[in-house]
This record gives structure tokens, sequence and C-alpha cells, in this order.
């Protein structure tokens, strides 16, 4: 037999999977041009628990369909490249047993008939050996034991490709499915009767494509279950989230309007924490307003009554008489003074709960106390005495603790008589971190007594001391406590120091860490009297 002429060995190239691509997840629509207020109102309606769990199950469920779509594309595709690679493995096996053993047949159809038997195709595999293009030998894959063309139409189906001008290609549709094939044409020489002899080699892709299929609705279905379940965990997370929130709207329900005090459980240190913290330090500022606002209220009907009730009894009582007239506005003015005093005093209690109340710098003390004492000889004709000043610097609110100081030198005149002796001073106590200003005003009055030392820095508190030969005190009651307010705003303390019957030094003590500094008494010669 002559050497058999063959056909060059086609490469088949792996053309676009046949099977119909997935359809693509549905994007969502694109927002309208126009306002969708009421869309908008729709979803902000639904609860925040609903909103965090619908949104979890979107995000799982895109995830879920992206993998399964992407998934399945890519078995789909591994199954056409496999059999490309398949029909392309067969040709070139052909090939070889062409090149060895032509000349060993002395037909095409004998060398046909023994390489086909010598296959073990596998499953969707069928080689259709053909002579003048008529099939003469099959190894069948689809229909186990079949000698002839074991699907309907196979015969037609083979005549075609084996009449084609094309050496490979795809059938998108057949009987037994989409199918990959290939073909090998040679001419037999003397020895094999000189007949034109083809290989078909086809690759049915149906059966795999079902496979992947199946595989993918059961991952469907273990995914669906899995939505579930994540749905669940969802609702239980976004729950346990949104205890907190819910707490809050719980306690913002529960406020009223006279009541401040309750407060949402803070647990943890996460976010949700903090803005349980936030709403409780909310509250708390809230609760300080509220409460400064009635004590206001409160301190002003009780200090404002009595002199309102005396201007409306003497105007109402006011007769046609010059002097008498000049008599009721005598007192009518008098009253409406010290009411302009009360609600000054007022607004300065009400003003110490601000944090800027007080503004902190340097100030030189031995300045400060010389300009106190300078001011305090303009309060009423007393014999006024410095009789020590600190020497140093000290961090405070200079005109705060004026205001203090010429506070409690008011009260000292009120309480005394005219030549009384009032001493005013100022030192240093303490060293380092624990120094301390103190300032002090001392008076020769009736003293105070021990049960009114206890509250008389409180509001509305005149504790005039008790005793034969005693003056009473005079004023609203809120002197002692803007003192109080002001020493309280520095960190520090007002105090009394009072024998009955012998005055009073009332002090204020300033914290003011620093190195010591001498506190210099001074003589006789620096005594200053008014």
């Amino acid at each position: 037999m002559t050497d058999a002429t063959t056909a060059p060995i086609p490469t088949v190239a792996a053309p676009a999977p046949t099977v119909a691509a997935p359809a693509p997840p549905v994007a969502a629509p694109a927002p309208p041009t126009g306002p969708s207020r009421p869309t908008r109102r729709r979803i902000r309606a639904l609860p925040a628990r609903w909103r965090i769990t619908a949104w979890i199950i979107v995000s799982t469920a895109v995830t879920l369909l992206a993998i399964g779509v992407i998934g399945r594309s890519i078995f789909l595709a591994d199954i056409e490249q496999s059999a490309n690679a398949d029909v392309e493995q067969e040709a070139l096996e052909f090939h070889r047993f062409l090149d060895q053993s032509a000349s060993e047949f002395t037909s095409a159809e004998d060398l046909l008939a023994d390489y086909l038997g010598r296959q073990s195709v596998h499953a969707g595999e069928v080689i259709v050996g053909a002579v003048d293009g008529k099939p003469v030998a099959l190894a069948n894959g689809l229909v186990e034991g079949e000698t002839t063309m074991g699907f309907a139409g196979g015969d037609a189906l083979a005549m075609r490709l084996l009449s084609s001008e094309e050496k490979s290609g795809t059938v998108s549709s057949s009987e037994a499915g989409p199918l990959r094939w290939g073909r090998v044409d040679f001419t037999a020489g003397d020895t094999a009767g000189d007949a034109d002899g083809s290989l078909l080699v086809m690759q049915f892709t149906e059966a795999q494509s079902a496979a992947v299929n199946q595989s993918v609705v059961t991952i469907a279905w273990v995914a669906f279950a899995g939505l579930l379940l994540s749905s669940g965990v969802a609702w239980l997370v976004a729950g346990q989230i949104l205890a907190p929130v819910r707490e809050v709207h719980r306690v913002a329900r529960e406020i009223s309007e006279h009541d401040l005090t309750a407060r949402v459980p803070v647990e943890g240190n996460d976010d949700i924490a903090a803005v349980a913290t936030t709403f409780n330090q909310m509250l708390d500022r809230l609760e300080g307003v509220y409460a400064t606002q009635q004590r206001f209220v409160d301190d002003a009907g009780h200090e404002l009554r009595t002199p309102i009730t005396i201007v409306r009894g003497h105007l109402e009582l006011l007769s046609d008489d010059p002097v008498e007239r000049r008599e009721t506005l005598r007192l009518v003015s008098g009253e409406l003074d010290r009411m302009s005093r009360i609600v000054t005093d007022l607004l300065v209690l009400a003003r110490a709960e601000q944090p800027d109340f007080v503004r902190v710098a340097g100030c030189d003390i031995a300045s400060l106390t010389l300009d106190i004492e300078a001011k305090a000889q303009a309060l009423g004709d007393r014999r006024w005495q410095l009789m020590e000043v600190a020497e140093g610097q000290a961090r405070l609110d200079p005109q705060r603790i004026t205001q203090a100081v010429l506070q409690l030198a008011a009260n000292a005149v009120q309480i005394t008589e005219p030549e009384a002796r009032i001493r005013i001073g100022s030192r240093f106590e303490g060293s380092g971190p624990d120094r301390m200003l103190r300032l002090w005003v001392q008076d020769e009055g009736p003293g105070v007594a021990p049960a009114d030392a206890e509250r008389i820095f409180e509001r509305f508190v005149r504790g005039g001391a008790s005793g034969e030969g005693t003056m009473p005190r005079r004023g609203s009651g809120l002197g002692l406590a803007i003192v109080r307010a002001i020493t309280d705003a520095h960190g520090g303390s007002a105090w009394v120091d009072s024998v009955l019957g012998e005055g009073a030094t009332f002090g204020l003590d300033i914290p003011a860490p620093n190195d010591a500094d001498p506190v210099i008494p001074l003589d006789n010669d620096l005594v200053k009297e008014a």
C-alpha cells in the first residue's frame, strides 16, 4: 500500500458555549429624575431592624446569585474546552495510527474498523469511520453496546458533517443535544484499495451540561437554606445591636416635663454604648439646666413676692397729701431698688451654673488685695485695716474674687456700727500643688451662732446672730450664696470662723498650686484706715 495522503490535523478552536447564557442579575432600577419623596418616606417608615435585615438578605442573595452564575459559566466553559481537547486529541492519535499502521491494511474499511475497535470512548463521545462519504464503522459512547448509529437521526447528522466543507465546528442543536466535532480525511494507497476515508469525532456535551445544571440547582437549594439561616441570624443580631437604641427611645418617652432622672443603661464600650453615654450626658445637662431654671423661678417667686406686695399696698393707699405721697414714693422706690438687687443676685447665681462663669487668668495677688481693700473703703464709714498681703501669682478670676470679697465686706458693714473696725487680708498657705490662697474679712459685729454657721452660705439664709444687743441682718440672703458659688467655681471653699458676741471672720480658700510665696504682715505704719 502506498503512503496514504492524509489531511492536516484540524485544530479545533473552542467556540463560544452553545448553551444559552443565564440571565444576569436584575440591576436595580435607575432612580427617577424627579423627586421621589413618597418612596423615601415609605423606606424610612420601615423599622431599622427590618431595614438592616433586608439589606443583609439582599446583599447575601446577590452574592450567592453571582457565585452561582459565575460558577455555572466556568463549569460549562470547562466542558466546552474539554470537548475541544478531546476532539483534537482523537485527531492526533488517528494521524499517528495512520503513520505507523496504514500499510498493514488492505482496505480503508479494515483500517477504520481496526482503529475504532481499539478505541474506548467515554460517555458522550461518538467516532464514525467513513469511506467515500459513507459510514462503515462506529464507536458510540451515547448508547452502550450499539454497533450502528445509536441515536435518532444519527445517520443524517453524520452524513451532513462528513460532507461539510468545514473540518471542525459545533452543532448547537441535534437530537442528542449540542456537540463539538472534528473530521480527519485521508486517502488510502493501493494496499488500502485506493479509497477516500474520513474519521469523524463528535463530542456531545448535553449530559455533562445537565449534570452541571443539576449541581447548580442543588447548590441553589443549599444557598436558599443558608439565606434563610442568615436572615434569622441577621434579625437576631440587628435586634441586639439596636437594643440600646430602643432603650434610648424608651427612656425618651418616659421623660416628662418634671422628671428628667431616667437614664439609659450603658453596657460595653462600642459605638452604641457611646451613643447611650452621650444621650445620658445630654440628659444630665438638661436636668441641670432645668434645675437651674426651676431654682431661679422658685427663688424669684420666693423673694420678690414681699416687695411686690409692699409696693402694691402702698400704691393702693396712696393719698393726695403731698407729704404722704413723698413718703410712699420713697418707700416704693426703696422696694424697687431692693427688687433690682434681688434680680441681679439671682441672675448671678443662675449664671454660676454655666461653664464660663469664671475666666481664669494669671493674677498678682498683692495688687489684687490692695485693689479690693481700696474698693471696700467706699462701702461704709468704717475703720478699714489691711492686715496682710500675699506676695505671688495665682490663676483665678480677679473680677469674681473681688466680687466675693467685697460681698463679705458689705455684709460686715451691714452688721457693724459706724467707726467699727473691719480687717482685710490675704495669704498663701501650704506649698507646691497643695498651696491655697486665703482671703478673709474680719468684723467686730455680733458674731454668728453655731447653728447659723452651718447653713449661712445657703440661699435666703440671713442668719443674724442671736443674743442680746445683736443687730438684725438685712438683705436678700443671697450675698453669701454668691460667695460660695464663686469659690465653688474656682474649686475652693467659703468658710466662717466666729465666736458669738465677739465678731466673725469670713473667708474663701482658692487653690493656687505653686512654690510657697512669702506672706508679709503689715506693721502699724502700713495700716490703712478709712
